[in-house]
Formats: C-alpha cells, sequence, structure tokens
C-alpha cells in the first residue's frame, strides 16, 4: 500500500476497517496513475480518520452484510469529504489542516478548483459501478446540501440576528450530511428494511452535528467560523460555550438512542464508541 494511505493514530481500535478503506482508495486512484492529479490527490487524502467511510462500513455490517460495493460507496463518500476540504480551506482561509499545509497553499488556487472537479468526477465513476440507483442519488444529493450549507453560512457570517436554529441548520447541511449520507447508504448496501435506514440514516446526521460542534468548540477563536460570529453578537460569550456544551450532549444522546433500536454486535459497538470518540477529537 502506498506510503500515503497511512492510519491516523486517533482511530486506533479500528485499524482493519481503515485498512480495508484506504485499500480501496489506493485501487481507485491506481485506475488513474498517469493523471496529472494523482500525486495532489495522495496528498489530499493523506492521514485522514476516515471516519465518514468507516461509519458507511460498520452501518452495513451492524445492520446485515459488507460487500464490494459497500467499500467502492466508501471510497465516494471519503472523496465526496476530500473535495469539500479542498474547497472549503480556500473559502475559510486555513493555514494548516492535518499537520501539514491546505491544499490550496501547496498546489495553488487553480489545481485547487480543477482537483476538485477531478474528484466529483471519480464520485460519479465510482457510483456508476454500484448496483443501485440510491445509492448514487444520496451521493448527489449530499453533494448539493454541502454547497447549499457553504453558501448559507458564507451569507450568515455578516448577519447580526445569527440563531442556534441558523448554526444548527449551517451544520445539518454543509457536515451532517455527509455522516448521514454514509450511515444511510451503508445501511441500504447492508439490505436494512426501511425503518433501519431512517434510523441509520437519523444515527449518522446526530453524530455528523456532534462532531462539528466539538470541532468549532476547539477551533472557536478561529475568526472565520459561524460559532465566532455567535460569540461576537453575544453580550457573554460564557452563554453561548455553555449552550453548546449542552449541544453537544444532547445530539451525542439522540445519536446513541439511535444506535438502541439495532441489536448488539460488535459493529453496533463500535459505531457507538464513535460517538465518543467524536466527541473528545476534532478537525476532518
Amino acid at each position: 500500500m502506498d506510503r500515503n494511505f497511512t492510519i491516523n493514530s486517533l482511530i486506533t481500535g479500528y485499524e482493519k476497517y481503515v485498512n480495508n478503506i484506504n485499500a480501496s482508495l489506493y485501487t481507485e486512484l491506481q485506475s488513474y496513475s498517469n493523471s496529472e492529479f494523482i500525486e495532489p490527490l495522495k496528498y489530499a487524502l493523506y492521514n485522514g480518520k476516515r471516519i465518514r467511510p468507516l461509519i458507511l462500513i460498520l452501518s452495513a455490517e451492524c445492520i446485515g452484510i459488507v460487500n464490494k460495493e459497500a467499500y467502492m460507496a466508501a471510497c465516494a463518500v471519503e472523496l465526496l469529504h476530500t473535495e469539500s476540504i479542498i474547497h472549503d480551506d480556500i473559502i475559510d482561509n486555513e493555514y494548516g489542516r492535518r499537520g501539514k499545509e491546505p491544499f490550496h497553499i501547496k498546489y495553488g488556487y487553480n489545481t485547487s478548483i480543477l482537483t476538485g472537479d477531478f474528484v466529483l468526477g471519480l464520485i460519479l465513476n465510482i457510483s456508476s459501478k454500484i448496483n443501485d440507483y440510491v445509492v448514487t442519488k444520496n451521493l448527489a444529493s449530499t453533494a448539493m446540501l454541502m454547497s447549499e450549507g457553504e453558501m448559507m453560512e458564507n451569507k450568515l457570517q455578516t448577519n447580526e440576528d445569527i440563531t442556534f436554529d441558523d448554526y444548527i441548520k449551517v451544520i445539518e447541511y454543509k457536515t451532517a450530511s455527509v455522516f448521514e449520507a454514509s450511515s444511510k447508504i451503508g445501511a441500504i448496501i447492508g439490505h436494512g428494511n426501511k425503518d433501519e435506514i431512517n434510523t441509520m440514516s437519523e444515527y449518522g446526521k446526530n453524530i455528523g452535528i456532534t462532531y462539528q460542534i466539538k470541532d468549532d468548540l476547539h477551533d472557536w477563536n478561529n475568526e472565520e467560523k459561524l460559532f465566532n460570529v455567535l460569540i461576537r453578537n453575544s453580550t457573554d460569550p460564557r452563554n453561548i460555550f455553555n449552550h453548546m456544551e449542552n449541544l453537544l450532549h444532547i445530539y451525542s444522546k439522540k445519536a446513541a438512542h439511535n444506535l438502541s433500536m439495532f441489536n448488539e454486535s460488535n459493529a453496533k459497538g463500535s459505531l457507538d464508541n464513535l460517538i465518543e470518540f467524536t466527541k473528545f477529537n476534532s478537525r476532518t
């Protein structure tokens, strides 16, 4: 396996799954080994936690089966996340990511935009090989929701009347939608029934919201963050932090409740452990 596909130490305990996800990503990229985008893409994918594709695989296993299509879908989800990071880092003026230079600083703005376009093509190609149009539909709708969330956030940056409802809605669109799609697609590939798919989908959304709230608490002094707008507009920032901590607790409990609907299994236990992981770790 290429050295660019390594396990982030924070995800220790899921090595088997992450190794398989990385191997699948490596296989997908090898089809484009002569492309100008191959090395930049390896850089973009390097040292990721793989939480979103991990949720997809574990959701499929929790409900039923894990097959080749599950790992293909996991690649598509991770690539969708990667594409969003490349563009988000430009918009947010990021100067650091995963202990390395953000993509646009390393490769420049033109390459960043073109690589994002190339990645969307990769996702389309992968989804065309998965024998379920619902998977493709969910990937497409998630990509659009993420863009909507980014637009909403941009508009709210200068809004003095921003509320926590606005903040949560942006998170649901921009961040949690990918977690939700991951768990939902996993449940679909795992042959879940309607109730199982909907419940697992809710788990993904709730853990995604939890993850972003914790990330924002870690990065609260970043002027570009929507959370910072809430702080600036508050008469007492302590109230904002207290409310954020309360929201973190609420959404993590919701995710745990969603999982309680499923039978006990190693996969369910792993999904449950990820709730705690998201509460104590952040940054992609």
